[in-house]
C-alpha cells in the first residue's frame, strides 16, 4: 500500500475515536507568521535536507502548541505543521487547524496543501496549483467533493504565508462554512433517542418475515398469523418497531401491519408489473414510506406525510473517492435517481451533510440493486432488469457532545455499525487490460425522514 494512503486511513480510524473541543472556522489559531518564519526551510530546501529535520515544537502567540515535522512517502513527503489535540500532548496531523504541504521527493515540487477545520480527518480544505496567478480550492467531507477545482485569484506558493482567514475569504459563500461548524447542542435528542432504543434491544430477537401487529401480537407480516416459538422482528418488523416506539407514547396504540405494505407514490412501470405478485420487488420501498408518512402525520400534519416532504432528494455534491485495497479514485457522483435513492458510495457524506442541514430527523432506508426480473411479452427470451429493495434499517447521524460525527444503524432486531454496512458493499475491483480499475458496486438506497421524538416506547 502507498505509503501516503496507509498515513492517511490510519489517521482516519484513530480520528473516529477522537475527543475534539473545536472552536469556529473564524478563531482558529493563526500559524501563518510561523509559516512564515520557517518557509524557506521546510517548503523551498531540498527534500533531503527537509527529512532530516528535527521535529521542532513551537507555541503561537494565542496559546496553541505546534509541532513541526516531515514524513516521508515513496514518491512524495509532507512537511506537517501539526497541531496540539484537546491538551493532550499528542498532535496527530488532523487536529483542528493543522496545516499539511505535500511535495514530491525527487524534484521538491509542492503539489497540495491540505488544511483541517476540524478535529476530523475525515473533513477538510485543499489547494492545488493552477497557474502563476491562480490556484485550486477543494472541500472534501467523508470522501466526497462540497467544492472540487474552485480557482482562486491567488498564486499557490503565496498560501505557504497567508492566513487561513484570508484564503477562505477568497472563496466566498462557495465555501460551505456550516459544514464545519456544527452545534454538538443541537443533537442532544438523537443521542437520547439512540439511548432509548438501545435500552430495548435486549428484549429482542430477529426472525424472518415477523413483526408486531397493533394489539402487540408477535405475527408474520405476509400471512398476518401469530408466530410459533419464540417470537422475533425482521428487518421490516423491526422498522415499525422503532417508528411504533415514537407514536405509541404520541397515539397510545401500534400501527396496524396492512396499511404498511400499501404501494406509495411512483415505483416501477409495466415491466415490473409480472413480478409484484410473485416477488414483491417494492416492498420495502412501500414500508419505509408509509413509515415515515405515518409519522410525519402523527407528529406534525397531514402536509409532513407527502412524498415530496418525506423523500431525502438532496444533492449537495457530485463527486466522490472511490477506494480500493492499495489505490483510490474520483469518481462522478450522480446524486439521488429517481425509482433507485443514492449509490451506497456516497452514504456516508449525505448522512453527514443530512446531519447538519436537519438536525431534528433520523432516516429509515430501502437498500436495492438490480436483479434479473421476467421477460417482456414483446421479447420472452431477454429477461429485464428489474430494482428488488430487499433490506430496510434506520440510521441516526449525529453528533457526540464532543462534536465527534456518528452514525448509529439500527436493523434487524439489533445495531450493528456504519463501517459494517459500508464492507457489506464494498467498491467493485476490475482488472481491465491489465489494469485494475475501481467502480461502485451497484447497490443504492432511499431514505425517508422521520421526526425526532425522544419518548421511546414500543
Amino acid at each position: 500500500m502507498h505509503f501516503l494512503t496507509f498515513f492517511f486511513i490510519f489517521l482516519g480510524l484513530v480520528g473516529q475515536f477522537a475527543v475534539g473541543q473545536d472552536v469556529a472556522v473564524g478563531k482558529i489559531a493563526d500559524d501563518s507568521a510561523l509559516r512564515n518564519r520557517v518557509k524557506d526551510a521546510w517548503f523551498f530546501e531540498n527534500p533531503v535536507k527537509v527529512l532530516a529535520q528535527p521535529r521542532t515544537l513551537y507555541r503561537l502567540a494565542g496559546g496553541d502548541n505546534i509541532e513541526l515535522r516531515a514524513e516521508a512517502a515513496q514518491n512524495e513527503f509532507m512537511v506537517i505543521f501539526a497541531r496540539e489535540h484537546n491538551n493532550s500532548g499528542k498532535f496527530p496531523g488532523w487536529a483542528q487547524g493543522s496545516w499539511v504541504l505535500t511535495r514530491r521527493k525527487d524534484t521538491g515540487e509542492a503539489t497540495r496543501i491540505r488544511v483541517f477545520l476540524r478535529s476530523d480527518f475525515n473533513t477538510y480544505v485543499q489547494f492545488r496549483p493552477l497557474n502563476a496567478d491562480k490556484c485550486l480550492m477543494d472541500v472534501v467531507l467523508y470522501d466526497a467533493f462540497m467544492v472540487r477545482s474552485l480557482p482562486l485569484p491567488v498564486s499557490f506558493d503565496r498560501l505557504y504565508t497567508m492566513p487561513l482567514d484570508e484564503v477562505l475569504h477568497l472563496a466566498g459563500n462557495k465555501f460551505p462554512r456550516k459544514y464545519f461548524e456544527p452545534n454538538p447542542a443541537n443533537y442532544r435528542e438523537q443521542r437520547l433517542l439512540i439511548a432509548n432504543i438501545r435500552k430495548k434491544l435486549p428484549e429482542l430477537r430477529y426472525v424472518n418475515d415477523g413483526a408486531m401487529d397493533q394489539a402487540g401480537q408477535y405475527v408474520y407480516i405476509d400471512s398476518g398469523l401469530e408466530q410459533s416459538g419464540q417470537p422475533g422482528l425482521n428487518c421490516s418488523g423491526f422498522t415499525k418497531w422503532l417508528i411504533d416506539g415514537i407514536l405509541r407514547p404520541v397515539t397510545g396504540e401500534r400501527l396496524a401491519i396492512p396499511p404498511l405494505k400499501a404501494p406509495f407514490g411512483d415505483r416501477g412501470s409495466s415491466f415490473t408489473e409480472a413480478w409484484e405478485e410473485l416477488r414483491d420487488p417494492f416492498f420495502g420501498l412501500d414500508w419505509i414510506r408509509n413509515l415515515a408518512a405515518q409519522a410525519g402525520t402523527t407528529l406534525y400534519s397531514p402536509a409532513f406525510g407527502n412524498i415530496h416532504e418525506i423523500e431525502v432528494r438532496q444533492e449537495p455534491f457530485s463527486q466522490v473517492i472511490l477506494r480500493g485495497k492499495n489505490n483510490s479514485i474520483i469518481h462522478s457522483y450522480p446524486g439521488f435517481l429517481e425509482y433507485a435513492g443514492y449509490g451506497v458510495e456516497g452514504l456516508w457524506p449525505l448522512l453527514y451533510t443530512l446531519a447538519i442541514d436537519e438536525p431534528n430527523r433520523f432516516f429509515l432506508a430501502a437498500v436495492n440493486n438490480e436483479m434479473s426480473g421476467p421477460p417482456p411479452k414483446s421479447n420472452p427470451r431477454r429477461p429485464i432488469l428489474m430494482r428488488q429493495y430487499f433490506h430496510v434499517m434506520a440510521f441516526i447521524p449525529y453528533f457526540t457532545e464532543n462534536g465527534i460525527f456518528q452514525v448509529a444503524v439500527f436493523e434487524s432486531a439489533s445495531e450493528t455499525s456504519f463501517s459494517a454496512f459500508r464492507h457489506r458493499y464494498p467498491v467493485r475491483e476490475t482488472i481491465v487490460n491489465g489494469e485494475k480499475r475501481l467502480y461502485p458496486n451497484g447497490h443504492y438506497v432511499s431514505l425517508v425522514r422521520v421526526p425526532i421524538e425522544t419518548t421511546f416506547d414500543p
